[in-house]
């Protein structure tokens, strides 16, 4: 399948609006930006910033998604086992990524925010099972990995609410039991 080539001025100009946006947003609640703040702080006409995204929610979406791709690096993953390792590192990428919101997006954008991590944390999750298990499972490997990613994402909440430890120690009191079943001998 032939990859479609972005032209770089495209890609320069979502950029542009992209941190235009998050610079705005660290001095702006998002309710109090608007598409008129975005064009003048990226020097763009309103035209060009309705050609890149259809409104203000959808360039919220679409920055968050692709900062938390960053994060994730899921390319990284996609060939890796899952193990301890890789749920640290990914819970390690989605507490950071929360932390750097907590400026930003602030109450009343947490759903969108919350089905973003999902969705990602979901695909990453796919990859990694299909690759480990093989295609024929699709069905039952995509319903795992809806439960890791609600599970991890839910962690993260739980840290966040009250997490005084790092988000690695928070999470490996609940690793045994998530890679060996609650049939985990706590005795050991």
């Amino acid at each position: 399948m032939a990859q479609v080539k972005m032209d770089p001025r495209v890609v320069r100009t979502r950029k542009l609006i992209m941190d235009s946006f998050i610079k705005l947003s660290e001095s702006k609640e998002f309710r109090d930006i608007t598409v008129k703040d975005i064009t003048t702080e990226a020097m763009i006409n309103r035209a060009t910033f309705y050609y890149h995204f259809e409104d203000i929610y959808d360039l919220l979406e679409k920055a968050l998604s692709e900062v938390l791709l960053i994060n994730l690096n899921s390319a990284e993953y996609e060939h890796k086992k899952l193990d301890e390792d890789v749920f640290n590192h990914l819970f390690k990428a989605i507490t950071d990524f929360q932390q750097s919101l907590s400026n930003r997006c602030h109450r009343g954008y947490e759903d969108t925010i919350a089905q973003i991590i999902r969705d990602q944390l979901e695909v990453v999750f796919n990859k990694m099972l299909k690759a480990q298990y093989g295609p024929e499972k699709e069905e039952m490997l995509k319903t795992t990995a809806v439960m890791l990613s609600w599970g991890l994402y839910g962690a993260s909440l739980e840290w966040k609410r009250n997490g005084t430890a790092p988000p690695e120690e928070f999470l490996n009191t609940a690793l045994p039991f998530l890679m060996h079943g609650l049939q985990f001998d706590l005795q050991k």
